[in-house]
C-alpha cells in the first residue's frame, strides 16, 4: 500500500478528482542539466562569457521542456485522461494496482500489446484498468503512477458518481 500523505506531483481535487503530472525523475533532470557544461564547452573557443550564457540557457531550456512536456493523468468529470487520450470511466472495469515486482511484470512480460499504455521510466507504480466496452479493440489501459492506489480509487469514485447520476 502506498503512503497516504500528499506526494509531490500528485494532488487530489474534488470528490471524484485526481491529478498527477508524470514528471521526469531527478536523475533524468540531472542528466539533462549535464548538457549545460557540454554546450558551454563547445562555445568556449569563441568567447567564455557567451559560452556561459549559452550553456546556462541550454540547461534551463532542456529541464523546462522535460517538466512541461510531462503527461498528466487526471480523473475529472467522469472521464480518465492520460496524456492526450481520454475515456469515460463507465467503460472501465476495476483497476488492478501493481507496485514493486508486480509492477515490473505488468510493464514487461505481462503487458498486453492490445492495451493502451502510458508508461514512464522512474515511476514504479502501475494501474491496469480493463476496458469493458465490447466495441473497443483496446483490452486495458496501463498507466504509470506514483500513487497508483489513489488513481484506482479516484476511478472507482468517479464510476460510482457516474452510476448514481443516471438513476
Amino acid at each position: 500500500m502506498q503512503n497516504s500523505t500528499p506526494h509531490a506531483g500528485a494532488r487530489t481535487g474534488p470528490a471524484d478528482g485526481y491529478r498527477e503530472r508524470l514528471g521526469p525523475s531527478l536523475w533524468i533532470l540531472v542528466a539533462a542539466g549535464m548538457a549545460a557544461p557540454m554546450a558551454a564547452l563547445v562555445v568556449t573557443p569563441i568567447d567564455t562569457t557567451i559560452a556561459l550564457i549559452v550553456g546556462a540557457g541550454i540547461g534551463i531550456l532542456l529541464i523546462a521542456l522535460l517538466i512541461l512536456a510531462a503527461p498528466v493523468v487526471e480523473v475529472r468529470d467522469g472521464e480518465l485522461r492520460a496524456g492526450r487520450a481520454h475515456i469515460g470511466v463507465e467503460f472501465l472495469g476495476d483497476g488492478a494496482v501493481h507496485v514493486g515486482e508486480d509492477a515490473r511484470h505488468a510493464r514487461g512480460a505481462g503487458l498486453d500489446p492490445r492495451s493502451w499504455h502510458l508508461i514512464r521510466g522512474g515511476i514504479d507504480g502501475v494501474v491496469v484498468l480493463p476496458v469493458t466496452d465490447a466495441d473497443d479493440p483496446t483490452t486495458a489501459w496501463v498507466i504509470s503512477s506514483r500513487t497508483p492506489d489513489r488513481l484506482a480509487a479516484a476511478v472507482r469514485r468517479a464510476q460510482i458518481t457516474r452510476r448514481t447520476q443516471y438513476r
